[in-house]
C-alpha cells in the first residue's frame, strides 16, 4: 500500500446561533480571525453567515480525526462564547427561516448565487464530509462505483434534520430535499475510467458550466484537490462520536472493498434506480423503516444490516485501529440518531405544557449541549 493509503480527513458544517435565544446569527469577522489564530484554515466561512466549515488535517487513523475534530470543535466554541454565540452540529436548525439569513461576501458564493438563482436562497444546510486516501486514479473511480451500495445506510445513520422552518417535515433527512435541488447532486454517475471521468468533468469546464470539478456535489466524488474519495451524503452530526463512528464506516469499507479487489473480486454495483429507494427510504425514515437487500428481496432492519456490515468490515476495522469507533454504530441502532433524539425532546417539551415555539427552543438547546462530549 502506499503511504497514504486509506489516510482520512473529515470537514464538518457548523450554524451558530444566539447563546440566549437560540436563533441564527451572523458569523463576525472578528470571530473567524479569532479562531484562525489558533487553528489557522482549518476554519473558514460557509454560504450563510450564519455557517461556517471546519476541515481536520490529514489523518492517519481515526483515532487522530476524534482528537482534531475534538479540537476544532472546542476552539468553535470558546470563540464562539467570547462574541454571544454557540455552535449546533446539525443539518437544519429546528426553527430558522431561511429567507432571513444573509449571504457570506466570497466571490464563490456570489458566483454560485448567479449560476444557480433563487434554489440557492433555501441553503440553509450544513453536512459532514469524509474524505478517505485512495492513491490510484483508476481505483477511485472503481471504489468509488462499488461504495455507492452503502451511501443509503450512511444517510440513515447520520439523519439529523427532521424540522424545517419550525415544523415537523416527516423526514429524517429534511436537508438532503433542499441540496437536490441544485445541479450535479445525488447519486454518482458511473464511468468505466479515470479518463472517461476527466473527460466529463473537462467538457463542463470548458463551455463554462462549471468553473472546476468542486461543482460536482454528488454524494460521493472524487475530490478535485486531493487524491481521495470524499464521501458527501452524511447530514451533519451532532455528537462527534456519531462522526467518527460513519468516517470509520466509510473508511473500514473502502478498504474492504479494495482487498477484495485485490483477490480479483467485487461488491456487486447495483443500478441506481435501485439505491436511489434505499436513498429515499433513509431520507424519510432514517434508521427506523429499514431498507430494501437487493439480494434477498426484502425490507431489513437496519440493526441487521448493521450487524451484517460491521461483520463484514470487522477484519478492516481491526487493520485500521477503528474497531472501538465503529461500534457506536450499534449505540446509533440502540439510541437513535440525531433526528429521532431531536423528535424526542419537541415531544418531551410538548407534553411538559411548552408551546410550539418553546419546544422547538429546548430541541435548539439540546443540539448546543450536546456539541462538545463530557470528555472534551
Amino acid at each position: 500500500m502506499a503511504d497514504d493509503m486509506f489516510s482520512i480527513g473529515i470537514e464538518e458544517e457548523y450554524l451558530l446561533v444566539n447563546a440566549e435565544t437560540l436563533e441564527l446569527a451572523d458569523t463576525p469577522d472578528e470571530m473567524i480571525d479569532d479562531c484562525r489564530g489558533i487553528i489557522g484554515d482549518q476554519v473558514s466561512p460557509e454560504f450563510l453567515r450564519c455557517q461556517i466549515e471546519i476541515g481536520t488535517k490529514v489523518c492517519a487513523n481515526v483515532t487522530e480525526a476524534r482528537a482534531e475534530l475534538l479540537h476544532l470543535r472546542r476552539t468553535i466554541s470558546d470563540t464562539a462564547a467570547k462574541h454571544g454565540l454557540r455552535p449546533i452540529a446539525a443539518a437544519c436548525h429546528p426553527f430558522a427561516e431561511w429567507a432571513k439569513q444573509h449571504r457570506s461576501p466570497k466571490d464563490r458564493y456570489d458566483q454560485l448565487h448567479r449560476d444557480l438563482g433563487g434554489v440557492s436562497d433555501r441553503m440553509l444546510i450544513c453536512g459532514m464530509h469524509v474524505h478517505v486516501g485512495i492513491p490510484g486514479e483508476d481505483d477511485r473511480i472503481d471504489l468509488m462505483a462499488q461504495l455507492s451500495y452503502f451511501l443509503p445506510h450512511l444517510l440513515a445513520l447520520s439523519t439529523s434534520s427532521p424540522f424545517w422552518q419550525g415544523r415537523e417535515t416527516g423526514l429524517a433527512s429534511y436537508r438532503l430535499g433542499v441540496f437536490d435541488n441544485l445541479p450535479r447532486t445525488g447519486l454518482p454517475a458511473r464511468f468505466g475510467s479515470w479518463s472517461e471521468y476527466r473527460r466529463m468533468v473537462d467538457l463542463l469546464v470548458k463551455t463554462g458550466s462549471l468553473k472546476d470539478g468542486t461543482f460536482i456535489w454528488w454524494d460521493l466524488r472524487p475530490s478535485d484537490r486531493f487524491p481521495t474519495l470524499e464521501t458527501r451524503i452524511c447530514d451533519a452530526c451532532t455528537q462527534v462520536d456519531h462522526t467518527v463512528a460513519l468516517a470509520a464506516a466509510i473508511q473500514a469499507t473502502l478498504r474492504m472493498l479494495w482487498r477484495l479487489k485485490q483477490s480479483n473480486q467485487r461488491w456487486r454495483i447495483y443500478d441506481n434506480v435501485m439505491i436511489q429507494e434505499n436513498r429515499w427510504r433513509a431520507r424519510r425514515y432514517g434508521i427506523n423503516e429499514g431498507l430494501v437487500d437487493f439480494g434477498r428481496g426484502e425490507i431489513v432492519p437496519m440493526a441487521e444490516l448493521v450487524r451484517e456490515w460491521t461483520g463484514l468490515i470487522a477484519e478492516d476495522a481491526e487493520a485500521l485501529g477503528s474497531t472501538e469507533a465503529l461500534g457506536v454504530l450499534h449505540d446509533i441502532i440502540a439510541n437513535g440518531t440525531s433526528a429521532d433524539r431531536q423528535r424526542r425532546i419537541r415531544e418531551e417539551a410538548l407534553a411538559g405544557g411548552a408551546s410550539s415555539e418553546d419546544a422547538m427552543r429546548a430541541v435548539a438547546a439540546d443540539l448546543a449541549d450536546q456539541f462538545l462530549p463530557d470528555d472534551a
